[in-house]
């Protein structure tokens, strides 16, 4: 191998240290609520009238280790490649000829959120497909979130991650030419892949139209680039724009403006990361949808667990004001800027982008928008259900419109 710092994967089995436990049960039952008047509608965000009662069950009655235990029944390895953990779950194909396919997730939800599509991808005859549809499932948790910890290094972002994972890919686990599947943080690795590494990459699928590049201008923090509503947009567009607005602004604002004086806070208080990663978890899954009916606590608290135990809520956090500091650079001046074959889902549950009602208007919007051009487009689809974490919300629709994408291919 030409990395000089990569090595065999090993066997990677998830065991908490009780003490680690004990103290997050002590810090729980040590919760100082604050007194949320005139919130129970949560206009001002997540309400204590909500989440005491989550927490007070995070801290008596939420099984850990039942977690651990159901976590566990992936085959899981870890690996280091440039001086940096990477942590994923392997799965082999059963098929006659099974692509190697990288299943990348978004921000603040890896892990988990994404293992409905595993069995699937790999196994496509025992869940309504051909066997001729096989995948070889490489599902990593990106560096710097859970498992994928601690880093030594304070620059990563997503195209320093996709190197990275391209290392995994083709020096480490041995794939001349493989895969992937990225959606929100996991759409901007991928399109980093198939921009520098085209040449080995069979096929892209994306949950997100996100391009190379994104964030690169002056106003980095703000979604809209300072553009206004337009004075002639409908009540409904109007109404849409807003709810986007208040959907994602704070979350971009604060992330690439904040990431270290938010994530002092968040690191040494439970109830504060578990409101941070619950307002996103609430207002960007389906709009459309009862939160509570798809997404259980024993589930939310999983996954709040996992930023826990492993303090990487901070160092996932720092990736996006990374992409500023550390900006993409393009390797090549080719039309279109990601030229591996691209597939999209697009779920009608999530607010973006504003005004949207049907299907068809939804690929509309994608097929007349600003990013179209950049990507090598063979297949489009959108669905009414599920919202911005598709890969749980709405896992048949990947499944299906990835296995579409890749017969285009094959």
């Amino acid at each position: 191998m030409s990395d000089s710092n990569s090595r065999s994967p090993e066997r990677f089995t998830i065991d908490v240290a009780q003490n680690v436990l004990d103290d997050l049960v002590a810090r729980l039952k040590a919760t100082r609520f604050f007194d949320d008047l005139d919130n129970e509608d949560e206009y001002y965000g997540v309400s204590t009238s909500y989440i005491k009662p989550l927490m007070e069950y995070w801290a008596d009655g939420f099984d850990w280790r039942a977690a651990e235990k159901r976590l566990n029944a992936f085959e899981q390895f870890t690996v280091e490649i440039d001086g940096t953990p990477v942590h994923f779950v392997r799965k082999a194909g059963k098929g006659p000829n099974p692509i190697p396919l990288l299943v990348l997730h978004g921000w603040p939800w890896p892990g988990e959120f994404s293992y409905p599509l595993i069995d699937p991808l790999t196994d496509p005859a025992a869940h309504g497909g051909h066997p001729a549809d096989a995948f070889d499932v490489i599902m990593p948790t990106l560096p710097g979130f859970a498992w994928s910890t601690p880093v030594t290094r304070g620059d990563l972002n997503y195209w320093k991650i996709a190197d990275i994972l391209h290392t995994l890919m083709t020096e480490v686990l041995g794939h001349a030419r493989y895969g992937s599947l990225g959606s929100d943080y996991g759409a901007l690795v991928n399109s980093a892949l198939g921009h520098k590494y085209g040449e080995s990459i069979i096929a892209l699928h994306y949950g997100h139209d996100l391009p190379p590049g994104m964030f690169q201008h002056d106003r980095y923090w703000d979604l809209t680039g300072g553009q206004p509503i337009p004075e002639d947009a409908s009540p409904e567009l109007r109404a849409g724009i807003m709810k986007f607005h208040s959907t994602y602004a704070s979350h971009v604002a604060v992330h690439m403006l904040d990431a270290s004086t938010l994530s002092h806070g968040l690191n040494d208080s439970p109830v504060g990361m578990l409101a941070w990663l619950l307002q996103r978890w609430k207002k960007w899954s389906d709009k459309n949808n009862d939160f509570d009916a798809v997404f259980s606590r024993d589930f939310i608290l999983t996954q709040a667990t996992v930023f826990w135990v492993t303090q990487s809520i901070g160092s996932s956090i720092r990736m996006y004001r990374n992409i500023i500091r550390h900006p993409w650079a393009p390797s090549h001046d080719r039309q279109p800027t990601v030229e591996p074959p691209a597939g999209f889902t697009f779920l009608l549950g999530d607010v973006y982008p504003p005004g949207v009602r049907t299907v068809e208007e939804r690929i509309a919007a994608f097929e007349s928008g600003p990013t179209r051009g950049l990507f090598n487009v063979v297949n489009v689809n959108a669905h009414h259900t599920g919202g911005h974490f598709g890969h749980f919300e709405n896992p048949a629709a990947y499944v299906n419109d990835l296995r579409e994408t890749f017969r285009k291919v094959r």
